[in-house]
This record gives structure tokens, C-alpha cells and sequence, in this order.
């Protein structure tokens, strides 16, 4: 962005999937990008890549979202490296499908850790760096559709994305006389290594979702086009809100979706 200001994003997760996507649409958009990952180094090291690539700058760190409260270190030590946070996008996360009688407190509290407490220590960090500079800032966690309504099977992610989803709604009310916004954006099934999809084309014949509105799982760059429209200043009105990215899937009720086979739902 020419005679734009520089700014610097904090992308958790950012090694592969929907965080890559979201690295690469705000370096574009004129950040330079801090990253973070968690099982894959390369991965990460190949997101800094495309950065760089796009002409700005980037740096790596690995992060455990379980180790806390140190893991939210990682906010501090790359706003120094890079010289500040103008935005945050908390999009490491994790979830297993186990019936709720068979979930044992190990699991519930991974996915907790991860997902909901992690996350609250890195907009943490993020919030007070950006008060403390005095230039507002935008904060966006991506939790899920199922942030919205539950599924089977996903108490412990359906607890983590539900409270995900309050704690930027109050955030929001606490952070906005600082001039900084905090929205969600929720996902539906996306082509990622989190659906066995990686690399894959949501277009085509073979990812036919009947349960679906729009018939497809999404592609990593559709959520990451909201995400860059959220920290833009076009969207400088904009706290508090959840935004759907998921093909129409929420208008179906609680358990419909990328499941169903039929398409018998349209005619009524």
C-alpha cells in the first residue's frame, strides 16, 4: 500500500492452512507478519517465504498453546523483534471428535488450552502492547461455526470456540474507547489439513456437500479475503460481530452441514 503506514500482523498458527492464507492476504495488504507454529517448522519457515516474497518482512516462533501462561510470550517477543502490533489474529487451534461419556479431562483441557485460554493470553498481550502505543488496533480470533451451534461429538471444541466467541464480544466492549476492534470470523468445513483436504481444490466434483447451500467446503483464501477486509480501516465500524464463512451452513440448524448425503432438503 503505497504511503500507507507500516504494520505489523501476529498470526498464530500461521504455518499452514486457513493461517497461511491469512499471512499472505496481509502481507499483501501491507503488514509484515509475524508467525508462529506449532509441529512444523519447515511449514512455518515456508509461509515466512511467501511473505517475503510479497517484499515485506517476516519472523518465525514456534508456540505451544498447553505450555501456559509462557506460550503468550510469544506476542511480546515478536512485537519487539518486529517493532510493535498493529494486529492480532488468534487461528491456532485444535479439536477431536470423542461422544461426550468417553471424553476424558486431558483432552477437554487441550482443547481448552489451545483454543480458549491461548487464545486469551495472546489478545492479552496484543491489547495492552496496542493501548500502551496509542494507535488503536484490530484483533480478530477465528473460532468456528460451531461457535454458534453444537455438533455431536465436539463438546470440548464446540465449549472452546462458544466462549472464543463471548470473550471477543466483551472484548470488544472493553477495547473500543482504545480504537480497537475485535470480530470473529467462523468457519465452515475449509480445504485444510485440519479436514484432510490440504492443497486441495474445494471446487471440484469430488468435494460435492449436499448439506451445504453452496455445495463445496470453502478454500483457505475466502476466509482469509474477511479476515483481510476486518483489520482493513474500511472496516473501522466494525467490533463485536462473528462472521460466518461457511457456504450458507448455518442457515440449515445445528447439525446440518458437510455430513449430509442428500440434497432433498432444497425441495422442502
Amino acid at each position: 500500500m503505497t504511503g500507507a503506514p507500516r504494520r505489523v500482523a501476529i498470526i498464530t498458527g500461521s504455518e499452514s492452512g486457513i493461517g497461511r492464507s491469512i499471512a499472505v492476504a496481509l502481507a499483501r495488504q501491507g503488514c509484515d507478519i509475524g508467525i508462529t507454529w506449532y509441529r512444523d517448522e519447515a511449514a512455518g519457515e515456508a509461509t515466512a517465504e511467501e511473505v517475503r516474497s510479497l517484499g515485506r518482512r517476516a519472523e518465525v516462533r514456534p508456540v505451544d498453546l498447553t505450555r501456559l501462561p509462557e506460550a503468550g510470550d510469544v506476542v511480546d517477543e515478536l512485537a519487539e523483534t518486529l517493532g510493535g502490533v498493529d494486529v492480532l489474529v488468534n487461528d491456532a487451534g485444535t479439536g477431536h471428535m470423542t461422544p461426550l461419556l468417553d471424553l476424558d479431562l486431558a483432552t477437554w483441557r487441550e482443547v481448552l488450552a489451545t483454543d480458549l485460554d491461548g487464545a486469551f493470553l495472546c489478545l492479552q498481550r496484543a491489547a495492552r502492547r496496542m493501548v500502551a502505543a496509542g494507535r488503536g488496533g484490530r484483533i480478530v480470533n477465528i473460532t468456528s461455526v460451531h461457535e454458534h451451534q453444537p455438533r455431536v461429538g465436539a463438546a470440548a471444541y464446540c465449549a472452546a470456540k462458544g466462549g472464543l466467541g463471548l470473550l471477543t464480544r466483551v472484548a470488544a466492549l472493553e477495547l473500543a474507547e482504545h480504537g480497537i476492534t475485535v470480530n470473529a470470523v467462523a468457519p465452515g468445513e475449509i480445504a485444510t489439513a485440519m479436514t484432510g483436504q490440504e492443497d486441495e481444490d474445494p471446487t471440484t466434483p469430488g468435494h460435492r456437500r449436499p448439506g451445504v447451500p453452496l455445495g463445496r467446503p470453502g478454500h483457505a483464501a475466502e476466509v482469509a479475503a474477511v479476515v483481510a477486509f476486518l483489520v482493513s480501516p474500511d472496516a473501522g465500524y466494525v467490533t463485536g460481530a462473528s462472521w460466518a464463512v461457511d457456504g450458507g451452513m448455518l442457515q440449515m440448524g445445528p447439525m446440518a452441514g458437510s455430513h449430509l448425503e442428500s440434497e432433498d432438503w432444497r425441495r422442502g
